[in-house]
């Protein structure tokens, strides 16, 4: 045997044994981080019932929780209406979850799960927001209205997807949106949009910043995306030199908020996002009484009251700002220098001054001359209006409220049974039943949910028992049944968890 093959063969048992380690400690990780939880944590949701009536369904790990966070403030009022619970599909997302908000939420796990908690629990409408993959396991439910709301109004590639489809309704912030769709996609049913404005931005915050007698300009750049076609970072192409411009300006407060995955990136993201914020330390030490701060963690939104002007990147960001602050200069980042493009991707563009590598150079003395005399301020307002309407603050959130009454209310009649009450008369909020929609569909057919049995009427088949109680004496040997009392000892707060089996 040759020396490359007698070395191949003693490796490979080697790397086994690491692999065997490695698992062993993830094991010992999670079960130190998740006292009393293990890697099992949804067993006692088996054959239960969540009562509620919205569903919002929430599969990632909490490092995309920032999509979910800008919805919580209305998911507590749909729940002053109607009952709301969250429905997680990551342990870790529970945990960061019940410190933020008051709505009720679960975590399943397994998919099996998951149908049973549908089967069992009469939820009306579910709402995601965003394009998950996980969120098809969800979309098998068909008892449900799914409406997808996603997180942000945007002009990135990402936000018009073929997934879309999928949805019963999608909300929309507005005309923008809509002509987004009508462009992107082939054979899609416009009638599924629904122009509700941005209901988050409704949600008054408190500010973040301090006032200053110096004018404040806000650089908040955005995330590379998960592929390049959706990357729309200034940070690796002009983040430094667009720091470095405005700590020129005079008498000016600089703030640096990037995207909450930026600050993690190993990347050349990464790289220059410490250049970044090593400039604005250096210019607080030239000058502390200046103000300059790196913000990282927090509401976005708290920042615009005390911003003058802000540059960002193609995202959610500069279109909030350009509906929360009309009144204060927009500057856009082009990443693919590509002025015709960007226009026509991007209509905010018009209303904003762009930075690419034809005016990074002079962007000192634009940025002196945006603060003199805005001169873009009429374009803004009409691009806003193409955005969003002529909505005003507080008329999202309840043009959302009544949709959902609304399309809960269209869904039960098609069903043949009336809604859940709220706290509201359920039909003058919504309006009564869409009978254009009633009249498209035609009258519910075949074996319709209302007529089945309840789920606590339901038996199961000959024979089932037998394999389920097969199936749980396999799970209790593969974890072993000592292993799994010396666990309730050395964690207590297991041995108090109800067995709610045994319901």
């Amino acid at each position: 045997m040759s020396g490359p093959t007698r070395s191949a063969s003693r490796g490979t048992p080697l790397r086994k044994r690491v692999a065997r380690l490695k698992r062993r400690a993830r094991l010992a990780l999670r079960r130190r981080v998740a006292p009393g939880y293990g890697l099992w944590a949804n067993h006692e949701l088996v054959n239960v019932g969540i009562p509620a009536d919205v569903v919002a369904y929430f599969a990632d790990p909490p490092t995309k929780l920032y999509q979910l966070d800008q919805w919580l403030p209305i998911l507590e009022r749909v729940h002053e209406r109607r009952p709301v619970v969250i429905v997680c599909r990551d342990l870790r997302t529970v945990r960061e979850l019940r410190h933020r908000t008051s709505v009720p939420m679960i975590f399943i796990r397994r998919y099996a799960n998951l149908v049973d908690l549908y089967e069992r629990s009469d939820y009306q409408l579910a709402l995601y927001v965003n394009n998950a993959a996980q969120n098809f396991q969800s979309l098998a439910a068909a008892h449900m209205v799914h409406v997808h709301v996603n997180h942000g109004e945007s002009d990135k590639s990402c936000m018009v997807s073929n997934q879309l489809k999928a949805y019963d309704r999608i909300f929309v912030a507005g005309d923008a949106a809509v002509a987004r769709h009508v462009g992107a996609l082939y054979g899609f049913d416009l009638e599924r949009l629904v122009k509700i404005g941005r209901p988050q931005l409704d949600v008054a915050l408190a500010a973040s910043l301090p006032p200053s007698p110096r004018r404040t300009l806000l650089y908040a750049p955005t995330w590379v995306g998960e592929v390049e076609t959706n990357n729309y970072t200034s940070v690796d192409r002009y983040g430094a030199a667009i720091v470095r411009a405005m700590l020129a300006v005079p008498d000016v407060r600089v703030v640096y908020h990037p995207h909450p995955r930026i600050p993690t990136a190993n990347s050349a993201v990464g790289q220059i996002h410490r250049q970044i914020v090593e400039l604005i330390e250096a210019a607080t030490l030239r000058d502390p009484q200046a103000g300059h701060h790196y913000s990282v963690g927090g509401p976005i939104l708290s920042l615009f009251p005390n911003s003058d002007l802000m540059i960002t990147d193609i995202s959610s960001v500069g279109l909030d700002f350009l509906y929360l602050r009309t009144d204060a200069p927009l500057f856009i980042t082009d990443r693919f220098d590509d002025r015709d493009r960007l226009l026509a991707t991007a209509p905010v563009a018009a209303g904003a001054d762009v930075i690419d590598t034809a005016s990074l150079p002079r962007l000192t003395e634009t940025l002196e001359r945006r603060l003199a005399a805005d001169a873009l301020s009429t374009a803004r307002r009409d691009i806003r209006r193409y955005y969003f309407g002529d909505l005003e603050p507080g008329e999202s959130t309840r043009r959302f409220l009544d949709q959902i009454d609304q399309l809960i209310a269209e869904r039960a009649a098609l069903r043949g049974t009336r809604p859940p009450a709220d706290s509201t008369d359920w039909a003058g909020a919504s309006g009564g039943v869409d009978a254009g929609l009633s009249d498209r569909l035609g009258p519910a057919t075949g074996r319709d949910r209302a007529s089945r049995p309840r789920p606590r009427d339901r038996r199961r088949p000959p024979g089932e028992h037998a394999r389920v109680a097969a199936r749980r004496d396999r799970g209790r040997s593969a974890l072993g049944r000592d292993r799994r009392t010396a666990d309730r000892g050395r964690h207590p707060g297991r041995a108090a968890l109800p067995d709610l089996r045994q319901r």
